[in-house]
């Protein structure tokens, strides 16, 4: 399955409940012996359950009947041990279930969470965060439910409910054949209610989906709403998806409210048969008192178990929609993966060439045009055009975040999609203009999870980057807690952390995507000193905002409407009437009138709006 069908799954429901099942049981196959254990506890209480109204039975028939004082002690002695064995197994049992269904998804979720971690790109492009977080966390949630309250129990309701029938036709077939005539009424009620409510359930869990998305999208960018005063428009937008998410939920409560009081119903028409037909009985005694007080006490018993059924019934609706998605989550396949027959590779040494390289996100809507260019090892070359010219495709494309449409990538002389693609983004280290930091300290966000990466390592990185200067002037230093997103950190600062990530990689081949744009003068002359020391013998592909960082490169590539229209070293291309004469006069020379003619400044304005 690919990302793109991945968006369908809140529609469809083409697994079957059987293979669901089957797939589910994996992730508890290792605690089977638990498992056999709990069902022999299920056994074991329902089988108690059936001795209490036998006891009572004994006691009225035979004790009572007689006045005998001490057998009534004894059943009563013997009663009360029922009851207590009954509660220490339930509580055995509860322990047991509550391990299984934990430690299952438990694995589920790391299994969720590593598969999320291997699909591509352009799957997350696809798919909000929100939708995801709900399937890790919610789905999840009503598997668990699903383990923990429902399926190892329901094999003890199956057994009490066939070992009543099988009791009452031993005690009084004509009590028994009145109460089997509701049984088609249960049956079409069950049918009934299953119809309507798994559909009301896949409901539910597609728009909890949607609202967990909306949510998870308004939060991360409410700076941007607070600054627009978009609040209220948020709110009403939220209003109306809360409102579809009631609405659902209103289904369920809608089948469940009319479902179990026809049970009910059905229950009481089956008591009121028994006491007609056992009060008739009783007087012309051919069915004695005990046997009519059994049958009472049966009956609530065989739909009990009918009620507790509906209700893992509906536990179990909750989950197969649940695990739907689950399984379909896990069964998308990333669309950009290690052929079996990649290459290691561990070494940089030649060059990397992009040659006749097309590349389109939607088909027909062509974002690169027959890209070719060679950056040697050891070489800078910097790629620079208006905004939506392909420059930050180019980055994608060389660390395989996509893959090219036409052409080739290749990596001293190996296409990189032969090359392992663990191996080709180790030898990669890319620096955006949107710096991501997560939640950590300082030094956790250098080395990003690689222990092999020592303090003294991150220490030296950022010494040699400059982060230095604003670290050990932070609390705690290098310890220092950054909050979500690095959020009381400056563009500045997350760009020189950035920097220092990448050094502490240590990667043969530099991606500077925009790494100096927006940030004041001062950070950007650290900036311009670290990337100095940085680039050293390093092979450097910058994506360039400020043209005033790239004179230096070996080429400088010029890109519009996905095509290289020039290419050359920053002198050669300000002697050309070019786009990159243009770009360069738009950024420095366009508030100074002298060597500006009006002719020029109308072509920059058309490049401005490009």
């Amino acid at each position: 399955m690919n990302s793109k069908s991945f968006l369908m799954q809140d529609h469809t429901a083409d697994a079957s409940d059987q293979h669901l099942v089957r797939w589910l049981l994996r992730f508890v196959k290792p605690y089977r012996s638990l498992i056999l254990l709990s069902s022999v506890v299920s056994l074991l209480m329902a089988g108690l359950q059936l001795v209490g109204p036998y006891l009572v039975k004994i006691t009225i028939d035979v004790y009572i009947a007689n006045a005998n004082l001490g057998g009534i002690a004894r059943m009563a002695a013997i009663y009360l041990a029922v009851i207590i064995a009954l509660l220490l197994l339930e509580f055995a049992q509860g322990l047991v279930i509550a391990y299984v269904g934990q430690h299952g998804m438990r694995r589920l979720r790391e299994k969720l969470f590593a598969h999320l971690q291997m699909l591509d790109v352009q799957f997350f492009d696809r798919n909000p965060v929100g939708r995801l977080l709900t399937r890790v966390t919610n789905d999840v949630q009503a598997l668990n439910e699903l383990f923990s309250q429902g399926v190892m129990t329901i094999l003890g309701d199956i057994f009490l409910l066939c070992a009543i029938v099988g009791l009452m036709v031993t005690t009084s077939p004509p009590l028994t054949g009145l109460v089997l005539l509701t049984a088609p009424l249960v049956l079409a009620s069950g049918y009934l209610f299953s119809k309507y409510v798994r559909q009301a359930y896949r409901d539910v869990r597609q728009q909890l989906s949607q609202l967990n998305a909306y949510l998870q999208e308004t939060l991360g960018g409410i700076r941007t709403v607070i600054a627009y005063n978009s609040q209220a428009t948020s709110y009403e937008r939220f209003c109306q998806l809360n409102d579809t998410f009631r609405l659902a939920n209103m289904r369920t409560v809608f089948c469940h409210a009319i479902f179990l009081p026809a049970i009910e119903l059905i229950g009481a028409i089956a008591l009121a048969l028994i006491v007609w037909r056992g009060g008739i009985g009783t007087i012309d005694q051919s069915i004695t008192i005990g046997t009519v007080v059994l049958f009472i006490q049966y009956t609530q018993r065989f739909f009990q178990p009918i009620k507790d059924l509906s209700d893992k019934y509906n536990i179990f609706q909750t989950a197969m929609a649940a695990a739907e998605r689950l399984h379909k989550l896990l069964q998308t396949e990333p669309q950009i993966r290690s052929l079996p027959s990649a290459l290691p590779k561990s070494t940089f040494e030649h060059a990397i060439q992009f040659q006749h390289v097309w590349f389109s996100y939607e088909p027909g809507k062509w974002v690169l045009r027959d890209v070719s260019f060679c950056v040697g090892q050891g070489e800078t070359v910097a790629i620079v055009g208006p905004t939506g010219s392909g420059k930050s495709t180019i980055v994608s494309l060389l660390a395989r975040f996509y893959e090219v449409t036409q052409g080739s990538i290749t990596l001293d002389g190996y296409d990189i999609r032969k090359i392992k693609l663990d191996d080709l983004r180790r030898l990669i280290a890319v620096v955006s203009q949107d710096v991501y930091l997560f939640s950590g300290t300082i030094a956790d966000n250098i080395r990003l999870g690689r222990p092999e990466i020592s303090l003294e390592k991150v220490i030296e990185c950022a010494r040699y980057v400059n982060a230095a200067s604003f670290i050990e002037k932070l609390p705690g230093r290098y310890n220092y807690h950054i909050q979500e997103r690095g959020i009381t950190l400056s563009v500045g600062q997350k760009q020189l952390l950035a920097l220092a990530r990448a050094l502490a990689f240590d990667a043969p081949i530099l991606v500077l995507d925009e790494a100096t744009a927006n940030i004041d003068t001062e950070t950007e002359r650290l900036i311009q000193d670290a990337l100095t020391k940085l680039l050293g013998n390093r092979t450097a592909l910058v994506i360039a905002h400020r043209l005033s960082t790239i004179r230096k490169a070996k080429k400088i590539i010029v890109l519009q409407h996905g095509e290289i229209k020039e290419s050359g070293t920053h002198e050669e291309l300000i002697q050309r009437d070019g786009l990159y004469r243009l770009l360069y006069q738009l950024q420095f020379l366009s508030n100074e009138s002298s060597g500006t003619s009006a002719n020029e400044r109308e072509r920059l304005s058309l490049v401005n709006r490009e």
